[in-house]
């Protein structure tokens, strides 16, 4: 038996797995044969580094987005994301809100007659005026890692007044939204000043 697309490389948010899980379970053995890839294509043509992430179709709605690209934007991999043409602004909105400071790739219809591809600064991505039709891979660039040296004095001192009002989580927001520091690293002296704070 054999699964054929016309879409590129089946089973990569595709319903097809489910046929794949159910082989395997039943000792069928399965044995992919290499085809068209949108996400490796629009990979090897970005120019950006080749550790990444492919995350698939991005959440629908505004608020399970904005949950799903502050996390994913803390990652400092090239990342992969399907979109549907028709909501192509609304992303790019998004991606300006979450990806400051990257690179983008647009890849529409890869491998086919319109083949097509945006490529621009993040910051400096326009919403589209006129309608775009077919399948969009987009590809975001890497994460500069590079950290501005902050007061750490000065960033003490803001937790513990933010501690007297805000809960953990609510002072680690606020602190990211003034300090270009890592999460991580915002989060663990939150809660040793909150520990210290308790002992």
């Amino acid at each position: 038996m054999s699964l054929v697309s016309d879409a590129g490389t089946p089973l990569l948010s595709d319903p097809g797995r489910i046929l794949v899980n159910e082989c395997v379970k039943n000792g069928i053995q399965v044995t992919p044969i290499p085809g068209v890839s949108s996400i490796t294509a629009s990979l090897s043509v970005s120019g950006f580094k080749d550790q990444f992430l492919f995350y698939g179709f991005l959440p629908k709605t505004q608020n399970e987005l904005e949950k799903t690209l502050m996390s994913l934007s803390q990652n400092i991999y090239t990342q992969v994301f399907f979109i549907p043409s028709k909501k192509l602004n609304f992303y790019i909105d998004n991606f300006k809100k979450f990806f400051s400071g990257r690179k983008i790739l647009i890849a529409k219809e890869i491998s086919k007659i319109h083949e097509s591809f945006i490529r621009e600064d993040i910051d400096n991505l326009k919403t589209l005026k006129n309608p775009v039709k077919g399948e969009l891979t987009v590809v975001i660039s890497e994460k500069k890692t590079l950290e501005k040296i902050f007061d750490e004095k000065k960033v003490v001192n803001k937790i513990k007044k933010y501690l007297k009002k805000y809960s953990l989580k609510d002072t680690v927001n606020l602190i990211l939204e003034t300090e270009k520091i890592n999460k991580k690293k915002i989060y663990n002296l939150c809660l040793k000043i909150k520990n210290e704070k308790n002992s």
